[in-house]
């Protein structure tokens, strides 16, 4: 279970996160993370806060709650050990093949496209784009 504090628990804190934040994406997911520092502050105390979107996509809803139970638990453990500072918001869409994708797999490609969204996210605060 991920705790209260570190949820995104509206709607328009999706849509901030969403639209004021960075994307970066792999096989099985996408995350859009804002960033404290070049997008809109989240939280300012108890954590980062995460969201997740999990649609009819990736399979039936044992798939889904499977899916939507790992990807929380990675969650968690990205909040503490430090990889998503308190103040960023991260939501993460998980794609088709998420469904079939083992909990390893999930975490690794999140923690990827966490560090993508991340480093793009500086760049566009640098004033430089690239990938």
């Amino acid at each position: 279970m991920l705790p209260r504090h570190l949820k995104l628990t509206s709607p328009a804190q999706f849509t901030r996160v969403i639209r004021g934040g960075t994307r970066a994406g792999t096989k099985t997911l996408v995350a859009h993370l804002g960033d404290p520092e070049t997008g809109p502050r989240i939280a300012t105390q108890g954590g980062p806060r995460f969201g997740l979107v999990v649609s009819k996509a990736v399979g039936d809803a044992v798939t889904r709650h499977r899916t939507s139970r790992r990807l929380r638990h990675i969650c968690r453990r990205l909040a503490e050990d430090g990889t998503v500072v308190p103040g960023e918001g991260v939501v993460v869409r998980a794609l088709p093949a998420a469904g079939t994708a083992d909990s390893q797999r999930l975490e690794r490609d999140l923690r990827k496209a966490v560090a993508k969204a991340r480093g793009r996210g500086r760049r566009q605060a640098e004033g430089t784009h690239g990938a």
